[in-house]
C-alpha cells in the first residue's frame, strides 16, 4: 500500500501544501552493501581448486582467499529448483519447482511458476532502493510462457529485475545463444569468427549495467544475479583455453578422483578418516518388479576403454576444463571492474554451483547431443572425426558420465540424485567490509534455501508481510551469518528436505537418509523404496550404510521426510518415464495446435516449443514474395540450426531447400528453373512415405503451382534442438542451418519483399513421444 498523502489540497494550488513523500523513489540505507550472486551450472563439487579440483580458477581462488569456503552446502540436485530457492529462501517444492521449468505438472509442487507469495530477492530489494540486474540463464519460466505471445509475468523483469540480458531456457549454444534483452529477443552483437562467446558478452553487459546506474547515482547499491551458461552442455570454449589442458586428464577419471581426494584431505575439506566412494555402487540394483538400474547412469571403468575411447574422453574433459577456466577469467573481469571502481569492498559476493556435475552425457559422451534426443546413437568412429573440433561451433558436446562422477569427488552419483554427488556443491561468501579478508573453511551443513535469509540478515532487511499485494509465505531457510565468526559455530539448521525425480533424502542433526531410487526411470512403488542411512558428521562421503544396525533412526528420518513433505508441498512424487512426462495432456499451451500456420518477416523468432510441428508428418511451406530483381537471394524460411533444421532459400537465381538431419546429412533439393521476377509463391512440399522411423519421403519444390524439383529426404523423429534456435522468415540469425546460403549473416532475403509464409501440416502424423520427452528431461 502506498503512503498516505499528508499535504493540504485547496481550490488554488497557491493555497495548498505539497507532500512528495508518497512519490519518492525508495532509497536504500546509507552505506548499504551491494549483492552479487555468481551462479555456475553443472560444475560439481570438485572440479575447482578451492575444493581440491585440478582445473585452474585463479579468480575464484581469490574469492576463496578473501572470504569463506563452505564445504557442506547443498542444492536441490537440479538447476531450476535450486535457482528458485536461491532467489526466494523457500524450498523448491514450495516454489512449484519440484523439477525443471519445462517438466511441469498440474500440482502445487511442480507447476513451474514461483508463486508471488514467494517473492524473489529482486522484488524485495528493488522496493527498498537497490538496482536489480539479471545476466545469463533464467530457467524459471514454464515453456508455454517462453514466447512473445505469452504473459511475461515470470520472466526476470516480471520478477523484480529492472534489467535482463541472457536466455530463458535450461541451456543454449555458447557461440550462437538465444538472447533475450529485457522482454524481447535480440540478435547477438557479433559472430564467433569475430571472437564472440556468450560468457564474454554477459560480462560486458554486467559491467555496462553497473556503469549505467553508477554514473547517475554512485552510492546506490545493486543486486546482480550473474548466471553464465557455464558449465552446462554444450561445452563450448575458445580453443586457446582448451589447449591449456592438453594431456592434463590422461590419467582417466578414476585416477583423477584419487588425486583430488588426497588434495581435499590436505586442504582440510575432509578428515583423514573420510573414504572414497566406490564405482557404480547401485548398478546391480533393481526395482521391486525387476526393472534394472538405468544403463545411462552407469560409468564404464577406465581400463575397459579402448585407446581411442580414452583419447576422446580425455579431450572431452579438456574442453570442459577450458570452458570453466574461461568462465573464471570472465568472472575475474567483472570482479576487477568492481574493485577498480571502488565497489567490491562493500559488495557481498555469493558464489555457487546449482547442482552436481551432469550425467546427461551417459557412459560414452557425445559430440552432438541432438543425436541422442533423436534416437540416433553416437559411434566412436564418428565422434573421433570431431576430436580436434570439440568445443567449437561444429559440435554440441557433453562429456561421459565418468567425468561427472570424477568432478563430484569423493561423492556418489551426480546431478538429479540426492546422494551427495547431486546435492553437495561449492559455496563461497566474500564481503571484505563485513567479513574481512582472512579466508577459511566452514564445515557447517547448509542448504540453498539459506542464502536469501542470510542476505536479508546482512542487509538488515526483514521480509515484508506482503510484496506487490501478495501475502508472503515465511522464509523456510535460515541465516548462517553466525558461521562467519568461526568454523566452530554450530550448524544453524535442524533439518533439510530433498526430493528430485523419484530420488528422496532428508538430513537431520548430522544424520541423512537417502532412498535408493533412480531418477526418471519409472520405477514407482515409492512405499517399497530401500533407504540407506548415514551419519554424515562421521561419514561425509556416505560410505557406510547404517540402516540395518540402526532401524529406529532410519524410521525417524523417513517419518521426518514425510513431515517436511507435508510442510513444503512435497507430494506427489514423480519419477515418470520420458514417455509419460511428454504425454501429459493437461500441460497448457499458449495456443492449441492447428493445421495452418502463418508467419511474417521482420518479426521475433518463434521458439520451437511454440512453432509449427513438422515432425514425422507431411508438410508444405509456401512463401508469398514479390521479386524485384533477378539477383534476389537469401533465406525465405528457416527453422533450427546446424545440428538439426530445415530452410527454404534462393541462391544463384535457383530455389533451394535443405534439410539438415542432426547435423550429419545436409539434404539439398534445387529447382530446375530460375526464380522469376514479379509476384510469386515459392514453396516446398514433403510427402511422407510409409510408417517407418525416421520418416522418409519426397520433397518437391514449387514456383507458383509448377513443380520445379524433387528429391528423397529423411527427417528427424525428434526436436531440432532442446531449447535452441526457432523459426524465422526472411533470415536465418544465430547458427545457420547450412553454409550454402548466399550473402552474409543473417542471410536476409534481398532483391524483393516477403509478404508472409504459410505452413500446412493437415496430413496425418505420428509423434515419437519417447524421443521428445527425453529431450525435455535434458533441459536442465
Amino acid at each position: 500500500m502506498g503512503k498516505e498523502f499528508k499535504g493540504k489540497i485547496e481550490l488554488d494550488e497557491r493555497d495548498s501544501t505539497p507532500d512528495w513523500e508518497p512519490y519518492l523513489q525508495p532509497v536504500a540505507p546509507a552505506g548499504a552493501p551491494s549483492v552479487l550472486y555468481i551462479v555456475l551450472d553443472d560444475v560439481g563439487f570438485s572440479s575447482m581448486e578451492p575444493w581440491g579440483g585440478l582445473i585452474e580458477t585463479p579468480n575464484i581462488n581469490k574469492l576463496a582467499e578473501a572470504g569463506l569456503t563452505y564445504t557442506n552446502w547443498h542444492t536441490t540436485a537440479l538447476c531450476s529448483p535450486t535457482r528458485s530457492s536461491l532467489l526466494t529462501g523457500r524450498n523448491h517444492t514450495t516454489n512449484g519447482m519440484a523439477c525443471i521449468a519445462e517438466a511441469t505438472t498440474g500440482y502445487p509442487n511442480a507447476n513451474g511458476h514461483i508463486p508471488f507469495e514467494c517473492a524473489t530477492l529482486a522484488e524485495v530489494l528493488g522496493e527498498r532502493g537497490w538496482n536489480t540486474y539479471m545476466l545469463g540463464k533464467w530457467h524459471l519460466v514454464a515453456s508455454d510462457e517462453m514466447n512473445m505471445a505469452s504473459t511475461k509475468r515470470n520472466w526476470p523483469v516480471g520478477r523484480g529485475f529492472e534489467r535482463f540480458y541472457g536466455f530463458l531456457g535450461g541451456e543454449t549454444n555458447q557461440w550462437y545463444p538465444d538472447l533475450i534483452y529485457d522482454n524481447h529477443p535480440v540478435d547477438q552483437p557479433a559472430m564467433p569468427e569475430d571472437g564472440y562467446h556468450l560468457t564474454t558478452d554477459l560480462t560486458d553487459k554486467a559491467i555496462e549495467f553497473v556503469k549505467d546506474a553508477k554514473a547517475i547515482a554512485p552510492d546506490k547499491p545493486f543486486f546482480m544475479y550473474f548466471c553464465p551458461g557455464a558449465c552446462h552442455a554444450p561445452h563450448h570454449a575458445p580453443k586457446e583455453w582448451i589447449e591449456k589442458y592438453k594431456g592434463r586428464f590422461d590419467m582417466g577419471y578414476e585416477a583423477y578422483r584419487e588425486l583430488v581426494f588426497e588434495r581435499q584431505k590436505e586442504l582440510g575439506i575432509f578428515p583423514e578418516s573420510a573414504e572414497l566412494t566406490p564405482l557404480n555402487p547401485y548398478a546391480e540394483e533393481k526395482s521391486v518388479d525387476g526393472k534394472p538400474w538405468p544403463p545411462l547412469d552407469v560409468v564404464r571403468p577406465w581400463e575397459s576403454l579402448s585407446d581411442d575411447e580414452k583419447g576422446l574422453f580425455c579431450r572431452m574433459a579438456e574442453v570442459f576444463a577450458g570452458f570453466l577456466s574461461h568462465t573464471d577469467h570472465e568472472i575475474g573481469r567483472l570482479l576487477d571492474f568492481l574493485e577498480e571502481a571502488g565497489h567490491l569492498e562493500n559488495t557481498i559476493v555469493v558464489f555457487v554451483s546449482d547442482n552436481g556435475a551432469s550425467g546427461e552425457g551417459g557412459p560414452n559422451g557425445s559430440v552432438n547431443e541432438n543425436k541422442f534426443f533423436n534416437g540416433i546413437p553416437d559411434t566412436i568412429e564418428q565422434n573421433l572425426e570431431y576430436l580436434d573440433e570439440l568445443g567449437s561451433t561444429a559440435t554440441y558436446n557433453h562429456y561421459p558420465v565418468g567425468w561427472a562422477w570424477a568432478f563430484n569427488t569423493p561423492f556418489k552419483m551426480w546431478k538429479r540424485y540426492n546422494f551427495e554427488g547431486g546435492v553437495a556443491d561449492p559455496l563461497l561468501v566474500s564481503w571484505p567490509k563485513g567479513i574481512g579478508s582472512n579466508g577459511g573453511l566452514r564445515h557447517q551443513f547448509l542448504h540453498a534455501t539459506d542464502i536469501a535469509p542470510t542476505i536479508y540478515d546482512l542487509l538488515g532487511v526483514e521480509l515484508p508481510e506482503a510484496v506487490k499485494g501478495y501475502e508472503q509465505i515465511p522464509l523456510e531457510g535460515v541465516s548462517f551469518r553466525s558461521t562467519f565468526e568461526s568454523d566452530d559455530a554450530p550448524t544453524p539448521k535442524e533439518s533439510a528436505f530433498f526430493s528430485m525425480l523419484g530420488s528422496r533424502a532428508v538430513w537431520k542433526e548430522g544424520w541423512k537418509a537417502v532412498s535408493v531410487h533412480p531418477t526418471i526411470a519409472g520405477w514407482g512403488h515409492f512405499d517399497e523404496d530401500r533407504w540407506e542411512l548415514f551419519h554424515t558428521d562421521d561419514d561425509p562421503t556416505e560410505s557406510h550404510d547404517l540402516a540395518a544396525e540402526n532401524p529406529e533412526k532410519l524410521k525417524e528420518l523417513i517419518d521426518h521426510w514425510f513431515h517436511l513433505a507435508d510442510l513444503y508441498n512435497g507430494l506427489p512424487l514423480m519419477d515418470k518415464t520420458a514417455v509419460e512426462v511428454l504425454a501429459d495432456p493437461t500441460r497448457p499451451q499458449v495456443a492449441p495446435p492447428r493445421d495452418r500456420y502463418v508467419y511474417y518477416p521482420e518479426a521475433a523468432e518463434i521458439p520451437e516449443t511454440a512453432a509449427v510441428n513438422i515432425r514425422n508428418r507431411s508438410y508444405s511451406i509456401a512463401v508469398e514474395a514479390n521479386i524485384d530483381s533477378e539477383d534476389a537471394s537469401g533465406v525465405l524460411f528457416s527453422h533450427g540450426a546446424r545440428f538439426g533444421g530445415h530452410s527454404l532459400y534462393v541462391k544463384d537465381r535457383k530455389l533451394k531447400y535443405v534439410y539438415n538431419f542432426v547435423g550429419d546429412n545436409e539434404q539439398v533439393v534445387e529447382s530446375t528453373k530460375e526464380v522469376p521476377t514479379g509476384q510469386v509463391i515459392l514453396g516446398a512440399s514433403f510427402v511422407r512415405e510409409g510408417e517407418e522411423m525416421p520418416t522418409t519421403g519426397t520433397l518437391s519444390l514449387f514456383i507458383d503451382d509448377e513443380k520445379v524439383g524433387e528429391g528423397k529426404i529423411v527427417t528427424q523423429p525428434g526436436n531440432f534442438s532442446l531449447v535452441g534456435e526457432g523459426l524465422n522468415i526472411g533470415r536465418d540469425p544465430g547458427e545457420p542451418v547450412t553454409d550454402d546460403y548466399a550473402g552474409t549473416h543473417p542471410y536476409a532475403f534481398t532483391g524483393g519483399t516477403i509478404k508472409e509464409a504459410v505452413i500446412d501440416v493437415s496430413g496425418e502424423h505420428y509423434v515419437d513421444f519417447e524421443l521428445e520427452a527425453l529431450a525435455m528431461t535434458k533441459r536442465e
